[in-house]
């Protein structure tokens, strides 16, 4: 999704209205695509995710003048977070937020990406195309693909990600760990099946 599909309703009223409209446009759409990103990864749907990124984009836009400043990228994350929760409630499909593993998962502590030396593991995942890395992120519980899309492909760091999920900053590190895990344990399993098929 880019600024080009899509664009900011126009504010009717003059003066104040426009430079408003003026001035959100260039803070929040070169984020455009980091939005549409998690909503994609949230709603597992191209085209909800578009209205989830338009939804956002019009809320914050009305919601503009109590933005308090800072980063706004996180802020739009938030924002957009809260659109896709309203999308679950209505539809009557809250994701889970757990499944089966995750005291396996909790129990390994080296993560994929983690800040340390580089494993062989990660460095074959990144030889890996982008389709299987995005179908395995795709298939992590919501609450942990919600934590690794947000590091990961949005870059926000840890606080950031705590402020817009509403979580203690120790929490988004032990669901990043869990993310990580997760996601490696999908991947070794990927692995072997595919060297069991190559047989």
């Amino acid at each position: 999704m880019t600024a080009q599909n899509w664009a900011i309703p126009a504010m009717t009223a003059a003066g104040d209205g426009v430079d408003k409209a003026q001035r959100f446009r260039a803070a929040a759409l070169p984020y455009l695509d980091d939005v549409y990103t998690l909503a994609r990864y949230l709603l597992h749907n191209a085209a909800d995710a578009e209205d989830a990124a338009q939804e956002c984009y019009l809320r914050a836009l009305r919601h503009y003048d109590t933005f308090s400043g800072g980063p706004i990228k996180p802020w739009l994350l938030a924002i957009l977070r809260n659109v896709c929760r309203a999308e679950y409630a209505r539809r009557g499909t809250i994701p889970p937020l757990a499944s089966e593993g995750l005291d396996a998962a909790e129990q390994c502590a080296e993560g994929l990406w983690s800040e340390g030396e580089a494993s062989p593991e990660a460095a074959t995942l990144l030889q890996l195309d982008g389709e299987t890395v995005q179908r395995l992120i795709a298939q992590l519980p919501d609450q942990f693909r919600e934590a690794l899309v947000l590091r990961e492909i949005n870059e926000l760091s840890y606080r950031e990600i705590a402020d817009v999920i509403g979580a203690p900053v120790g929490t988004v590190m032990s669901r990043l760990a869990r993310a990580r895990a997760l996601l490696r344990a999908a991947w070794l399993a990927e692995e072997k099946e595919t060297t069991h098929d190559a047989r």
